[in-house]
């Protein structure tokens, strides 16, 4: 009998390339015994220390950049030039927690007089990472980087294709010093990943993917009484208002939409355009998508490769049919295409309105649905009509009225003339069903540590 394994399939080709064997209990229990001894011991290294080994592992990612960005490619089909440029912002992110986390992590003053009280940040133990598939690197890094910066160990449950990924990541921790154990990759069956959750060792989870998969771990983590951070689906509004730039609105809508065949949590995903000027940002969206380059994910000049998963493919292939046979019109694409590979044509939609398929669920694909305002308040009702509150953009020339706008879109970032993407100056996170907590920034490295108040001499 064949062994149970997660197995690695290159989208491009169909060619399976490589398996891993899932662990039993007895190997679970070694990997949360490692992770135990690491946080252990890396939880008492100097600050100071800590960020020599960020600065460390900076410079191994860079130095194993091809290796990392090929592994990408061939695992779930991200172009190399995006896979590359994953790569560098991982080493980027390391560096900025080197320069900026001490100050993070050091002691804060209080309002209580004579300076008798204060605040101080505190490990809390291994935190547990399902992380999907989507940016196999820079979804563990955003995570791993602040929550092993505050002292923290880092238990990684990647997704099950990428698993190549996870073990490269690992390997260039240890090549950066970081103590054995550390940052542990487990590679389990969803019992035993519930027993992780459930074990004493495990102080925190972070979950990255589905509202199904969310709301499942985090009804575990509950019942331990555990804490999670949760970044799940996402539906952003890119909202082009009468008086916006269209050359500038259209080239960031196309970058938003497909870039890794569409499959990003933060993307323009219901492109609301503003009734004067919906005709004429359709025509130039249309030609430019049209001009995007399909192909091997290796070659450099390739824009959209193959979806990750044959299994996604259909999915979405049926939440474009669905949305047709409700009223929308397809401008272009709307289908697979034949070869080996996992391949879906960029696709664009239009007339989609708030009951159609497109509008109501998450898009997972290289797929644009595109919805007419009539107006700016319209376009804000829109983008607001929506189950999910991740990210969303709005395009005006006008200012003033652009964050005036902004503040009333329910989500965790808004970006004005541009498109939302992750940055570890600022907070990543959502509202509604898109999840809670924070990643990033001094919110993502203090969600992960014990926030302790220290009082003497209180009368």
């Amino acid at each position: 009998m064949t062994q149970p394994a997660a197995i690695s399939i290159n989208p491009a080709t169909g060619e399976e390339l490589a398996r891993y064997p899932f662990q039993d209990a007895a190997a679970l229990e070694a990997s949360l015994a490692s992770a135990q001894r690491g946080f252990q011991q890396w939880s008492q290294v100097p600050v100071a220390a800590r960020v020599e080994v960020l600065l460390r592992m900076a410079a191994t990612l860079r130095a194993n950049a091809e290796t990392m960005a090929r592994m990408t490619a061939s695992e779930m089909g991200m172009p190399i030039s995006q896979s590359r440029g994953e790569i560098e912002k991982c080493a980027r992110l390391c560096e900025w927690y080197a320069e900026h986390g001490p100050a993070m992590l050091a002691d804060e003053a209080t309002l209580v007089e004579e300076d008798k009280a204060w605040v101080i940040y505190e490990p809390l133990g291994p935190v547990l990472a399902v992380m999907p598939w989507n940016f196999p690197v820079w979804q563990v890094m955003r995570g791993a980087v602040p929550i092993l910066f505050g002292g923290n160990g880092y238990v990684l449950k990647h997704a099950p294709n990428v698993m190549g990924c996870a073990h490269l990541l690992a390997d260039a921790w240890a090549q950066s010093g970081l103590p054995e154990g550390t940052f542990e990759v487990i590679n389990v069956t969803p019992d035993l990943a519930s027993k992780a959750i459930a074990d004493s060792r495990i102080a925190m989870v972070a979950v990255t993917g589905s509202v199904g998969a969310g709301a499942a771990i985090a009804a575990q983590a509950g019942a331990a009484l555990k804490k999670c951070v949760l970044e799940l689906g996402g539906s952003d509004p890119f909202i082009v208002l009468a008086d916006a730039n269209l050359d500038e609105a259209v080239k960031a809508a196309v970058t938003s939409r497909f870039q890794n065949a569409g499959q990003i949590c933060i993307a323009a995903k219901r492109i609301i355009l503003e009734a004067p000027i919906a005709e004429a940002f359709t025509a130039r969206f249309v030609e430019a998508v049209k001009a995007l380059k399909i192909g091997d994910p290796q070659d450099p000049e390739t824009y959209v490769g193959p979806m990750a998963r044959f299994d996604l493919r259909d999915e979405l292939d049926g939440q474009v049919q669905a949305t047709l046979e409700q009223g929308a019109r397809l401008l272009i694409g709307g289908e697979k295409l034949e070869g080996a590979g996992n391949y879906y044509a960029p696709t664009v939609l239009t007339d989609v309105t708030p009951e159609m398929t497109s509008f109501r669920q998450e898009i997972f694909g290289p797929v644009a649905s595109l919805i007419v305002a009539r107006d700016a308040d319209h376009a804000i009702e829109l983008a607001n009509d929506s189950e999910f509150g991740l990210g969303g953009a709005l395009w005006s020339t006008d200012a003033e009225k652009a964050q005036r706008l902004a503040r009333r879109i329910v989500s965790g970032a808004v970006f004005i003339n541009g498109f939302t993407a992750s940055d570890p100056r600022v907070p990543i996170g959502g509202v509604k069903k898109s999840g809670y907590g924070r990643e990033l920034s001094h919110f993502g490295l203090r969600e992960f540590l014990n926030v302790k108040t220290i009082w003497r001499d209180r009368s």
